[in-house]
């Protein structure tokens, strides 16, 4: 942890003025599950946003893409178990009824309020149970890491973070959930994200740092190769710290630039750790690449390999495979100059074998954290991606799934 920040607890109502709340109304097939949830700011907020680029986006997508346009928003509902995808003008219609539903209980015009939806494509919500999960729902301060927990889907664990550092003399803090554990790739994975923040920031710096920590982030992550329809980042700053407005030209602008990229990373590596049926988490490094972009490719390349992911699974330091993965990734490669790693063993160099300890390369496979590491040696450009291991369990996770 860097010096910087220290982490705290609640997650997305740790910032000042957040408030969140949950319910069980029977979405899901389990009528005492949380499976709706909202969190909502005491006051307006600066809001942006980062969707998937799927051109068949879920209904929810669509309305709060429309209404960031003027960046402004104060609460989220978020529905698990019903993706609002697939389902016409009348998904459309129920999208907005889930937030003007929420805006009545809130007391809140319902152009405020923003909606999420996630799980099984093709089902119209069931709005008769959420209006009853709305009226019934009370919200706190505390109830943070609630909300969590209620916007799963098949996620084995919530992942959440909260850090709180110093801006203008002020104490700042900043929370972040997400959910994902399949469908997974990018852009973005199948996921969503909701960071907090008591911080003031002006909208335009902020929409650009969000969407550049994206593609740092959970633009390189991969469990399935699977783009999903419902993707979805959102970050609401509510100001009431009282600081400056952080812009480019704020002299602390980077500090609050290192604290969302410290949790979203955090959250990024967690949904990649818990991908479907997964048991071990692949960190891919490149560097020497001719660029950034080339390096993008080739660290995508590795955790989207279906090959390697069965190669992680059984623990087999099949590095072949990495090396084919390489080669269609569309990278610039001289086959005489890369070099590849698997943990701290050395497996290729100048392209070609070399001679390793066989036992020491299976027991780095075997760790339930696998690191692969590459040089290029081209160029300066660098990247770093995350993905798991396929294991039969992602098999009998989607073939059950609508069971």
């Amino acid at each position: 942890m860097s010096a910087l920040f220290s982490e705290i607890e609640n997650c997305v109502t740790a910032p000042q003025g957040f408030r969140a709340g949950t319910a069980a109304c029977g979405i899901k097939s389990s009528e005492t599950v949380k499976d709706l949830s909202i969190v909502v700011s005491d006051v307006p907020c600066v809001a942006v946003g980062v969707f998937t680029t799927s051109t068949t986006r879920a209904a929810p997508v669509l309305l709060c893409q429309e209404r960031l346009k003027n960046g402004r928003a104060q609460a989220v509902i978020v529905n698990s178990g019903n993706a609002n995808c697939a389902t016409g003008e009348l998904g459309l219609l129920n999208a907005n009824r889930m937030t003007e539903l929420a805006a009545m209980r809130l007391g809140l015009e319902s152009q405020m309020v923003l909606c999420s939806s996630t799980g099984i494509i093709g089902r119209q919500l069931p709005m008769d149970k959420i209006e009853h999960g709305i009226k019934a729902m009370k919200l706190g301060r505390e109830q943070g890491n609630a909300f969590s927990e209620a916007i799963l889907t098949t996620d084995t664990h919530p992942k959440r973070m909260a850090l709180q550092f110093e801006i203008d003399g002020h104490m700042v803090r900043l929370g972040g959930v997400t959910k994902g554990a399949g469908m997974i790739y990018p852009n973005m994975a199948t996921m969503l994200c909701y960071l907090t923040t008591d911080a003031a920031l002006e909208f335009e710096w902020i929409q650009a740092e969000l969407r550049a920590a994206t593609e740092d982030t959970f633009n390189m992550l991969s469990v399935d190769g699977d783009m999903s329809t419902n993707d979805t980042c959102i970050l609401l700053a509510n100001g009431l710290v009282g600081n400056t407005p952080i812009s480019a030209s704020h002299p602390e602008a980077a500090d609050f630039r290192h604290a969302l990229r410290h949790i979203m990373t955090y959250l990024a590596r967690e949904m990649a750790r818990d991908g479907e049926g997964a048991s071990k988490l692949m960190t891919v490094y490149v560097r020497g690449a001719r660029d950034k972009t080339d390096a993008i490719k080739a660290a995508r390349a590795i955790t989207a390999s279906p090959l390697w992911q069965c190669s992680l699974a059984g623990a087999d330091p099949n590095w072949g495979r990495i090396v084919s993965a390489l080669g269609a990734s569309g990278c610039e490669l001289h086959q005489d100059r890369y070099e590849i790693f698997i943990s701290d063993v050395q497996v290729a160099k100048h392209g070609m074998a070399v001679e390793y300890d066989d036992a020491r390369a299976h027991a780095a496979m075997a760790s339930d954290e696998v690191t692969i590491s590459i040089d290029l040696h081209i160029g300066t450009g660098q990247a770093t991606a995350w993905g798991c291991d396929l294991t039969h369990d992602y098999i009998d996770e989607n073939t059950l799934y609508t069971c």
